[in-house]
């Protein structure tokens, strides 16, 4: 069972001004604010101003959605039926051809019926409303149904959901029920035959249902649609963003901050223990592999992450929480960090030069946001993990 929504104008106009009084709110409070906070703490409260927008612009699109979804009960006879065939007392039976212009019946709900022509055509559908009539439509169940037109009992029977008979002055007139044009113009053809034949004494007027009218209008809605998830996802993306770059001055603030609170006899200690690292054998065999361009197995690249750690205990940790690098990236920031020459490591990744030096100036510009060569990622590699 579908689910719909059940908002009037009214509720909807109340819930949009309420969303709009916040909106206004915190663009208030932005402004008062510029003056009294720091720069991060301004931007803070504009991309809160940017969400709650955003949060509006999805708000007005769901309750104008729901505004315009009108819940109607479940006729049994609602909808475009169109004349089939006729079989008379005789029983003679006549069929009506595709082509043969058609004598249509619109039912609104079960209480009022149209009598139009209703013609197909290649480009859509020709409509011309006749006249209107009340009907009584009860349905007694057990496929019992009481049929009135106007103060006349007809006897109706529904064969199934798509087809049905009616006889009149004794001759069967059976209708199918045509869902697709329902389905595609059936708002807008009870809407016209309920104003057209509400005129006494008007010459017949054919309305026009063009399919390439409606695919276009089908494209626009679809257009206007898609720019709003655009502008809704570049809202987010830019929010995102955002929150990542905070995020990254954060962590890049809190490990120079760990630099320079840390005591003399501590970071002695570890340019001892750097020293000795690099004048070790275990380093020199490393380097000297490297050199000779052999390939890491996956194991290895593990036993060097761990022989980091002894070095630098912090280094893969902050490494990892910079960006979410690809696995070539994380390879090329731990030989940089060994002090591996770019020949090598290329030699190391089976990469060519120039690709190696784009992959650290790429990082570069992705943590930072700006600029940078590689020379510069190296510089900020060798920097941290301590």
């Amino acid at each position: 069972m579908q689910t719909k929504c059940k908002l009037d104008c009214l509720e909807v106009r109340e819930l949009l001004r309420i969303f709009a009084h916040r909106l206004n709110e915190v663009k208030m409070e932005v402004k008062k604010e510029v003056n009294e906070h720091s720069h991060e703490e301004v931007n803070e409260l504009k991309l809160k101003y940017i969400r709650v927008s955003v949060v509006l612009v999805i708000a007005i699109l769901v309750l104008i959605g729901c505004s315009q979804v009108k819940e109607r009960p479940q006729y049994l006879m609602e909808g475009v039926w169109t004349l089939q065939y006729r079989v008379y007392p005789g029983g003679g039976r006549a069929e009506l051809s595709e082509n043969e212009e058609a004598h249509g019946l619109i039912y609104d709900g079960d209480s009022m019926a149209y009598v139009c022509r209703l013609i197909r055509t290649p480009s859509g559908l020709v409509m011309t409303p006749i006249e209107r009539g009340s009907v009584t439509v009860v349905n007694k169940g057990g496929g019992e149904i009481l049929y009135l037109e106007g103060n006349n009992p007809r006897p109706l029977t529904m064969i199934d959901d798509t087809t049905m008979t009616i006889q009149r002055h004794g001759v069967k007139y059976g209708y199918h029920r045509a869902e697709d044009i329902w389905q595609e113009w059936g708002d807008d053809m009870r809407d016209i035959v309920a104003g057209d034949t509400a005129t006494v004494d008007k010459e017949p007027t054919n309305y026009v249902f063009s399919v390439k009218e409606r695919q276009q209008e089908n494209t626009i809605h679809w257009l206007i649609y898609t720019m709003i998830v655009i502008l809704l996802l570049v809202a987010h993306y830019v929010i995102t963003n955002q929150r990542s770059k905070r995020r990254l001055k954060a962590q890049l603030q809190q490990i120079r901050e760990e630099h320079e609170e840390r005591p003399l006899s501590v970071r002695q200690a570890m340019e001892a223990e750097e020293e000795r690292f690099f004048a070790s054998d275990e380093y020199g065999a490393l380097v000297k592999r490297m050199a000779e361009g052999q390939p890491l197995k996956m194991e290895e690249w593990t036993n060097v992450e761990q022989l980091l750690k002894t070095v630098y205990p912090g280094f893969t940790t902050q490494l990892r929480n910079l960006y979410p690098m690809s696995e070539l990236e994380y390879q090329v920031c731990l030989l940089v960090k060994l002090r591996i020459i770019p020949t090598d490591i290329a030699s190391v990744l089976a990469r060519d030069v120039s690709t190696i030096s784009t992959v650290r100036s790429r990082l570069y510009k992705k943590v930072f946001g700006s600029k940078g060569g590689a020379r510069e990622w190296d510089e900020f590699v060798l920097s941290i993990g301590a």
